[in-house]
């Protein structure tokens, strides 16, 4: 439940989620359901988006599933929206990341990133602009410190996730006289997502809590009251930016990192 946004502010909104199947991506389908928004999740893996709508829908929310890949994302937001009737809110949140030195990358591992990360991102988005530029409507997309920080083993998720970033101020530029605002989200460090399992393995997890200037991980929670925030009516004059909800860690350069990965 929402420590801070009242159920009900979302009420009669239309969402999309992308990499609505898990993670930070199902955390913030269900509290856009919560907040009253009927939501349709968008993802790969069929049973994972089955299982986050039927606990939207347990809670006595919304939401549709529609099992895609990104090449695939036109039609399923076209089927969403049009289910829907129609689109006011569009989350990127579909991303795909491994640990890989820039020597060793292959180029399919490096455009596997892009494809997924970048080329989902704008896919999406482009999707979305007709039945957004309807009535105006928030996209929110989900991107990450290495779009700001150099990483080691991390050229190909730094590569897309800047790429985002501004992908995220053009598309604010150009569709803000239609109402539609673009911003993104830069999380640092989030517990119990696939992304800290992946990118931070035990033993690794702790030494990079510890040297967060909060002295600790964020959590998935806190990174939906973000969007909550940003798909409100409290953020009506913000557009073209990126939120780091990191707890400091940019503040630090890629020092972190650096330790973590023995210098590299």
């Amino acid at each position: 439940m929402s420590t801070v946004f009242l159920p009900g502010l979302l009420s009669g909104k239309r969402a999309l989620v992308t990499g609505g199947g898990s993670g930070i991506g199902a955390g913030i389908a269900k509290r856009l359901a919560e907040q009253g928004a009927k939501v349709a999740l968008v993802g790969r893996t069929k049973e994972k988006l089955d299982a986050v709508a039927a606990e939207i829908g347990k809670a006595g929310g919304v939401a549709s599933v529609h099992p895609c890949d990104v090449r695939d994302y036109p039609a399923q937001v076209n089927g969403a929206a049009t289910g829907m009737g129609g689109l006011d809110i569009l989350v990127n949140s579909a991303a795909g990341n491994f640990l890989a030195p820039a020597a060793g990358l292959s180029a399919n591992g490096f455009r596997a990133v892009i494809d997924i990360d970048l080329c989902g991102t704008f896919n999406a988005s482009r999707a979305a602009f007709p039945y957004l530029q309807k009535q105006g409507g928030t996209i929110v997309s989900i991107t990450a410190t290495q779009a700001f920080v150099p990483t080691p083993l991390q050229c190909h998720a730094g590569a897309a996730k800047a790429g985002i970033e501004k992908l995220t101020r053009d598309l604010a530029l150009e569709w803000a006289r239609f109402g539609i605002r673009v911003v993104a989200i830069a999380p640092g460090p989030i517990a119990d997502t696939e992304g800290m399992k992946r990118l931070a393995p035990p033993g690794v997890e702790d030494v990079l809590k510890n040297r967060v200037p909060l002295r600790r991980a964020g959590t998935i929670e806190e990174i939906c009251e973000a969007v909550t925030f940003l798909v409100s009516p409290a953020a009506a004059y913000v557009t073209g930016t990126t939120l780091l909800v990191d707890g400091g860690t940019t503040l630090l350069g890629p020092g972190p990192f650096l330790e973590m990965m023995g210098g590299v």
